[in-house]
């Protein structure tokens, strides 16, 4: 992966014909449990626990950090390898942080890299994985 201002975030990232999300949240808060249940409605994994991030001219590229490459964490089995790539991220999600409106606001943002990343919090129900799989494949009505 290559661009300016690479760091590296604790977080998961899946993605849907190269369109990223990044989930956010403190350790324990589901992360890898969403990916996975995402990576089965047919997202593909970008990175689990520890994703690079980097701007180039298109905006931020999410990649896994290295060592752990096609890693992710089922909490009771253990570590799974599956296949991965590199994506560009639209959106991040805030698990730890509940949604508090119904039509939440399209100017919350997270910035990495100097690049903004729509935000968006935990809404309720327990639709969350379809509701992001959809939100890859065809983004929120302005």
């Amino acid at each position: 992966m290559t661009g300016v201002a690479a760091e590296i975030i604790h977080a998961s990232a899946v993605a849907i014909n190269g369109r990223g999300l990044m989930i956010l949240g403190s350790s324990g808060a589901g992360k890898s449990a969403l990916a996975l249940q995402m990576i089965a409605l047919g997202a593909v994994l970008v990175a689990d626990d520890r994703v690079a991030l980097c701007a180039d001219a298109g905006g931020l590229m999410a990649a896994p950090a290295p060592n752990i490459a096609g890693l992710i964490e089922a909490r009771g089995l253990g570590l799974m390898r599956m296949p991965y790539e590199p994506a560009r991220v639209v959106a991040a999600l805030r698990l730890d942080r509940p949604e508090p409106a119904r039509l939440p606001p399209d100017d919350r943002f997270v910035r990495y890299c100097e690049q903004d990343v729509p935000l968006l919090f935990r809404p309720p129900g327990d639709h969350l994985a379809a509701m992001m799989i959809l939100h890859l494949q065809h983004g929120r009505e302005a």
